[in-house]
């Protein structure tokens, strides 16, 4: 199949009719893409908010080290 044969398939195929089963099949197969994805950052969010309030235990631990009073300077 050269070039032009191929082109024109993918044409015909793009602009065919779809049956509705070919339409909820793509916007499932979307969905659960966009969920992957929604999971991912959510991880990444948790991940940050742990790192992050570790870091402020430990940051505060040796601020009370260094420090008389234990505020900020």
């Amino acid at each position: 199949m050269g070039f032009r044969d191929s082109t024109l398939k993918y044409f015909k195929d793009v602009l065919r009719q779809r049956f509705i089963r070919e339409v909820i099949a793509l916007e499932l197969r979307d969905a659960h893409l966009r969920l992957l994805e929604a999971e991912t950052a959510a991880e990444h969010s948790h991940a940050h908010i742990q790192f992050n309030s570790a870091r402020i235990k430990r940051l505060e631990q040796r601020l009370h080290q260094h420090t008389s009073e234990g505020d900020y300077v």
